[in-house]
């Protein structure tokens, strides 16, 4: 029986599982040409980011940490090196070395978040020294509960007036640490706005933890504000 002879639902079924042949032909040509160049072990950005979040294997976390960040012209390989930092930031398994190198020398927020909660003190003072912090990160390192990061934050150029007038009103600073804000706007970034340096020398000035080396120097203080109030807490001790 020619092709002609043949009953119409015939016809029509041939033609079918020709026309699906031809689409999975298709469809096969199609994957291959979207999947050239990628290798057969690429990992998606998430299941990385995961296995890496819950790896327990400190050899593995520390290559990651110190691998060379990919060129910035590549964006896409850089979004995935940044991203991927975050999780391995994030994990304690992460040797405490590769954890400080990374408080030290990330400029992402991303990065330098997850390390300001670290469980290690050490780790957390690397992120409060760190130059690139954002003003409100370095802030909330401001009020850690370890003296030492507390300190280094407040020493941090990122960290704002605000942060440090509320720093030189805390009754648990040191006397050294006081110093240092006393020279805020006068010794130490001149430049900054004088009617808020002010306000942080005259805190200074009234806490009760502030030498009366340092109560001398602001007595005789350029705003007469910081001084009024140097002199008259030397009067009465």
């Amino acid at each position: 029986m020619s092709e002609d002879q043949k009953p119409e639902s015939q016809r029509s079924a041939a033609d079918t599982a020709q026309s699906q042949a031809a689409s999975a032909t298709a469809d096969t040509n199609d994957n291959q040409t979207d999947n050239a160049g990628i290798p057969d072990d690429f990992e998606p950005l998430t299941a990385t980011y995961e296995r890496l979040r819950h790896s327990t294997n400190p050899a593995e976390l520390s290559e990651f940490a110190r691998r060379p960040l990919p060129d910035k012209s590549d964006q896409a390989a850089f979004s995935r090196a940044t991203a991927l930092l975050e999780a391995v930031a994030g994990n304690p398994h992460t040797p405490v070395e590769d954890r400080i190198f990374l408080a030290e020398t990330m400029p992402f927020p991303n990065v330098l978040v997850k390390l300001s909660i670290d469980e290690d003190a050490n780790v957390r003072k690397a992120v409060a020294a760190n130059a690139d912090d954002k003003n409100w990160l370095v802030g909330r390192l401001t009020k850690d509960t370890v003296p030492e990061v507390r300190d280094t934050a407040l020493r941090n150029k990122r960290t704002s007036w605000k942060m440090r007038l509320e720093g030189a009103q805390n009754p648990e600073l040191d006397a050294d640490m006081l110093d240092f804000l006393s020279r805020f706007g006068v010794e130490s970034e001149p430049n900054a706005p004088a009617v808020l340096t002010s306000m942080v020398r005259r805190a200074v000035a009234l806490n009760p933890n502030t030498s009366a080396d340092t109560l001398t120097r602001l007595a005789s203080d350029p705003d007469p504000v910081v001084a009024k109030a140097a002199a008259s807490v030397l009067s009465c001790k």
